[in-house]
């Protein structure tokens, strides 16, 4: 059978159980009407005024109309998340690309090509609903997968540790992490006193810190960060052999991540950032897609690690164990009611299918317990369950009776088990039917408040992050430390992380303690506080690339924006071939001047201009371009918020283009020897140049980024 037909039966199988849960949720979804009723169906046939005992009367009480109206509207909220608040979501699938029957029962990892629906929601660590999108914050990375066996949430995040080891402490850290009980301030920031007041003396925080102060903690978009299920899990296959399991998402268009400086103005000008990249590259076609890998374990061989793999404050390096990918995630629709399913969706760690269960992680263990209750206190009862975002695909059949929103309707007088009236014969579960098994697990005694041995190394592994990283996100690290630091009112919080630090390197603790007025750290500073412990030795693995972002290779640019700066006048021969480059790249051009409208070209043609150079700034895009023409170049030089907009774009070592005369602009913004600089791209108008410029350009803006330009600090942006 020809390859592609094989392929068309393998997508049309799998896309069955896609299309059940689309049509369960079309089944619930209100389409626009001519006619406006009440929620009972109630005509209404005037929606601007009240019931009323004459014109200028008092409003009556039997105004149900009005009555149902305001109700519905006083309840519109819910209670947020305690964590997690803000978020944005998609629908899309996973499709197996290599089965897994040598390592998982689980039904949708046996067979290449099957395609199971999902729902992933991406959010943020700290921050409320209404934060904005680019503070520096751990994402949340929530997968439902609607299988046929049920539902199974795998919620994980895109750093791969937490910031505790057992659950007992996570209300403490989020308690430390939220705005301060006295005033309610910060909003969405880890820089104030109480963060690091717990964090420096919980020195198991230290490798998610390291994680929390790197690019990774600012991501350029939710399609440019991978994701971590943090714990360590446990699959078992039909004989009942168990591996543990690491889970990890790597993201197709690679890791990529913004400046502080970018972050904290994007905030101000666009605080959906992340939102709006998410949906605009879906409703574009240009699907968000992840690898799913995963790092095995066989269970007799946990042990050889030199620490605990149940550990959440630990990971284990690709160095040792290599992620084996096994399927793709796609995300290729949007919610059409933003509140119906990203905020009512319900994920909890606690909702396993046949073939994957937890592990002693007691950090998972607590959420395990934790996460039932805490979607009942958000969506007001048991049955959050049966809203139509998360429901099953697959029969769905338990003895569940009444509570709050019971939306499943029961047939019968049977509501228990064993039973004999529910269909004539006798009902009843007993363990020897198919289903959810848990494996046996041998259980240590006796009973006791104690952590494992494994888990008192708390900076081997921060220091193995610290040695993977790039020079540039070094720097970035020891700036973002320097940042948050600064915002600390009490000093001996300030030297207390320092401290700490020395233990991770003591240059990264020197350097960080030079502006703040810290004393040099003292490396023995630490020992002897409740909770510490310092590395045993040295670790197996010294760095690992996999831990950076500097390193990785270039992937294409695929959905980035390219800011195009034109005045009367401008050169369009060359910037037409930049544009259908582009295109063909699958990014996009738009089109910038100091009024929206159009511009004359040099030759007298009418160039649509899409926004101005203050509406959107910079830090909205990933490249600049500067066409010629002597009179556009002219009129760009002559404007401040242009020479700010390539200043600017200079100094976050982006890739900028000059074309003709428009390098013109390069002197105008005092930047004379720039020319030969990384990522600095330079070209003619000359047809014969035009190819070769296009082709230069994205090579360039396919590096994301130009590290090693000079003298950054010194450019007024």
């Amino acid at each position: 059978m020809p390859q592609s037909k094989q392929e068309s039966l393998r997508r049309a199988k799998g896309n069955e159980t896609a299309l059940a849960k689309q049509k369960q949720l079309e089944a619930f979804t209100h389409e626009p009407h001519n006619a406006l009723t009440t929620a009972g169906g109630i005509g209404v046939a005037d929606n601007h005024n009240s019931l009323r005992a004459g014109p200028r009367g008092p409003l009556l009480a039997e105004d149900f109309i009005l009555r149902e109206k305001l109700v519905r509207f006083e309840h519109e909220r819910i209670p947020e998340r305690v964590v997690w608040a803000r978020g944005a979501a998609a629908h899309g699938y996973f499709e197996c690309t290599k089965p897994m029957v040598d390592s998982t029962r689980a039904a949708f990892l046996q067979e290449p090509g099957a395609r199971t629906p999902v729902f992933v929601r991406f959010s943020q660590l700290a921050g409320s609903q209404g934060s904005a999108d680019t503070v520096r914050d751990v994402r949340g990375f929530a997968v439902k997968f609607y299988t046929g066996e049920g539902n199974w949430d795998l919620v994980g995040a895109n750093i791969p540790v937490f910031f505790v080891q057992d659950a007992m402490k996570f209300p403490d850290f989020v308690h430390a992490l939220k705005p301060e009980p006295h005033d309610g301030m910060p909003q969405a920031s880890s820089a104030h006193d109480t963060f690091w007041d717990f964090t420096s003396l919980v020195p198991e925080s230290t490798h998610a810190l390291m994680w929390l102060m790197s690019d990774h903690a600012l991501p350029r978009s939710y399609r440019m960060m991978d994701g971590f299920g943090v714990h360590t899990w446990r699959v078992v296959n039909a004989r009942g052999v168990a591996h543990y399991v690491k889970f990890h998402w790597k993201a197709k268009l690679g890791r990529h991540a913004l400046l502080t400086t970018e972050a904290q103005r994007i905030a101000g000008c666009d605080p959906d950032f992340l939102r709006r990249d998410l949906r605009d590259a879906i409703a574009q076609q240009c699907w968000p897609e992840w690898e799913l890998a995963l790092q095995l374990v066989p269970e007799q061989k946990a042990a050889a690690f030199g620490f605990d793999i149940l550990d959440p404050t630990k990971l284990i390096p690709e160095e040792l164990v290599p992620p084996v990918v096994v399927g793709r995630l796609v995300l290729n629709r949007n919610c059409e009611d933003f509140f119906a399913e990203c905020e009512q969706a319900a994920f909890h760690p606690g909702h396993l299918v046949p073939g994957i269960e937890f592990t002693n992680d007691p950090l998972l263990q607590g959420r395990v317990q934790s996460y039932t209750g805490s979607q009942v206190a958000r969506l007001g009862g048991p049955n959050f369950g049966d809203l139509p975002i998360n429901r099953p695909v697959c029969p769905a059949h338990a003895f569940h009776q009444g509570g709050a929103h019971r939306m499943a309707i029961g047939k019968g007088p049977v509501s228990y088990e064993p039973n004999t009236l529910g269909n004539g014969s006798e009902f009843r579960v007993d363990g020897g039917c198919a289903g959810f098994q848990s494996s046996t697990d041998a259980i240590e005694s006796p009973k006791t408040r104690r952590r494992s041995d494994g888990f008192d190394d708390h900076f081997s592994q921060a220091a193995l992050f610290w040695n993977s990283q790039g020079p540039a996100e070094k720097e970035h690290i020891v700036s973002a430390f320097q940042r948050e630091l600064w915002r600390v009112q009490v000093p001996a919080i300030r030297q207390r992380v320092v401290d700490n630090l020395a233990h991770v390197d003591s240059r990264l603790a020197r350097r960080v303690a030079e502006p703040l007025g810290t004393a040099a750290p003292d490396a023995k500073a630490a020992a002897g506080r409740a909770g510490f412990r310092d590395a045993r030795g040295k670790s197996a693995v010294e760095s690992s690339p996999a831990l950076g972002t500097e390193a990785q290779p270039a992937r294409g640019i695929a959905t980035r924006r390219i800011a195009v700066l034109v005045a009367p006048g401008v050169e369009v021969g060359a910037l037409r071939a930049i544009q259908q480059a582009v295109q063909e790249a699958q990014a996009s051009c738009v089109l910038l001047a100091d009024r929206v409208g159009s511009v004359a070209t040099a030759n007298g043609q009418q160039l649509a201009v899409d926004h101005t150079f203050c509406t959107m700034p910079s830090v909205l895009f990933d490249a600049v371009v500067v066409p010629g023409g002597t009179a556009s170049v002219q009129a760009l030089a002559q404007n401040g918020q242009a020479v700010h907009f390539v200043l600017e774009a200079y100094r976050h070592c982006k890739t900028i283009c000059f074309i003709g005369e428009g390098v013109q602009l390069l002197e105008r913004a005092g930047l004379h020897d720039a020319a030969e600089t990384p990522g600095i791209v330079v070209g003619r108008n000359e047809p014969p140049a035009r190819a070769q410029l296009a082709l230069d350009f994205i090579a360039a803006v396919a590096c994301h980024r130009h590290w090693t330009r000079p003298n950054l600090d010194t450019i007024a942006a």
